[in-house]
């Protein structure tokens, strides 16, 4: 992290109450399709389109009726920014930027969509006031800029890259060698009024929040960009709620995760402009190629083409014998074809060959139990797309803008 420290101490305790917060101003809420979920990554299938809900919306700016071009933000710098457009090349959406000191580049195979380098911040902001239609940024940017607006939706919440998570840490020793939960710390007697426990983050709305929904009564809140493992060994804070991925940093400067000290779980997102969705033409239809796109390769990617030749009476008698396999069931079962060669100057079959999808986790599993059934000659293919018949967060879309 950077070395450079802004750090701002409030004069007065935030007085935060006993009980729990009512609902979260942030939350995920499930199209009427389907069911209630985490922030945790999940399966593609089953995850709906989510929108960014606030307590009271702000009244939203007309959109521009003069721009005809759909604008994506993209990360400006950092890791972010580079697996950003590693992602949209691998889906054959290469970003082609021809001068590296300009803001703007496009996208060739979308000739409508105009590409602009930003802040992860300033995306959410641009988003709310309808400057940019769409944006890849981290959830818990998401959250924590786009508390007060009503207007974003997150298309896509599970990109695969840039996973993290917005935690709570103390120091392991001193006052809480003994404390191993957020239960443990909020009771502890040392916080009063006159001395609250002192939290520095960069994350005022969402670790304020944490902190009101886990019981805390006498709290201040500290402002810092950076190097926030620095202030409880320095006695400027008690503790620190900061974004953690490996939680190395962490552990190198005596500073322990306890438990139930997660405030969100974070990754990469799609995120669009609700108004734009409705009244910019083409914003839409991109918003569709893309997600089917994202969807089709992020599901390629865990998955492989195992193709194996295999004795047997008939197609049905090969496929009866796949068919008792745990680990090959393929997208909707395996593909059995005849594999022809020539015996005695006649044409015959002798072998059949099975082609199935398979999860890649379970690869050596699924070649053991092929094996086991007269497979021979396995062949494995990476896969590029998996196109579905229809992209389940599409249809979560549309169920969320009404359409």
């Amino acid at each position: 992290m950077s070395a450079m420290l802004a750090a701002r101490l409030d004069s007065t305790a935030i007085p935060l109450p006993l009980s729990p917060s009512p609902p979260s101003s942030i939350r995920l809420r499930p199209s009427p399709v389907a069911g209630s979920r985490s922030l945790a990554p999940r399966a593609a299938a089953s995850a709906p389109a989510v929108v960014t809900k606030p307590a009271a919306a702000a009244a939203a700016a007309p959109l521009s009726a003069d721009r005809t071009v759909v604008r994506i933000g993209l990360p400006s710098k950092g890791r972010m920014a580079e697996q950003t457009l590693n992602l949209l090349k691998s889906c054959q959406l290469s970003v082609r930027q021809l001068n590296p000191r300009q803001y703007t580049a496009d996208i060739p195979l979308i000739p409508n969509l105009e590409v602009w380098f930003q802040r992860p911040k300033d995306i959410v902001r641009k988003l709310q006031s309808g400057d940019l239609d769409l944006g890849i940024v981290g959830f818990d940017t998401v959250s924590e800029y786009g508390q007060v607006n009503d207007d974003l939706v997150v298309v896509h919440d599970a990109l695969d890259f840039g996973q993290c998570r917005l935690s709570l840490a103390v120091p392991k020793g001193g006052i809480f060698e003994n404390i191993h939960s957020v239960e443990d710390m909020a009771k502890m007697p040392e916080w009063t009024e006159e001395k609250p426990l002192r939290v520095v983050t960069g994350f005022g709305y969402l670790g304020a929040k944490f902190l009101k929904e886990n019981g805390f009564k006498h709290v201040r809140l500290l402002s810092a960009d950076g190097a926030l493992e620095s202030f409880p060994p320095m006695g400027m804070a008690d503790a620190i709620v900061d974004l953690v991925s490996s939680g190395t940093t962490l552990r190198e400067n005596n500073l322990k995760e306890i438990e139930g000290g997660v405030a969100l779980e974070s990754q990469a997102t799609l995120v669009a402009c609700r108004r734009s969705l409705h009244k910019r033409k083409g914003v839409l239809e991109i918003t569709h190629e893309l997600l089917e796109r994202l969807e089709a390769h992020l599901r390629a990617s865990t998955e492989l083409m195992v193709t194996a030749n295999m004795r047997g009476n008939s197609a049905e008698d090969v496929a009866e014998r796949v068919l008792s396999l745990t680990s090959i069931c393929g997208l909707q079962g395996p593909t059995i074809s005849p594999v022809y060669c020539r015996r005695d100057g006649k044409v015959a079959v002798e072998y059949y060959a099975m082609n199935a999808v398979v999860p890649q986790k379970l690869l050596y599993k699924a070649i053991q139990q092929l094996r086991s059934i007269g497979g021979s000659g396995v062949l494995v293919t990476k896969l590029t797309y998996i196109f579905d018949e229809e992209t389940p967060r599409w249809r979560n879309l549309l169920t969320e803008l009404g359409l």
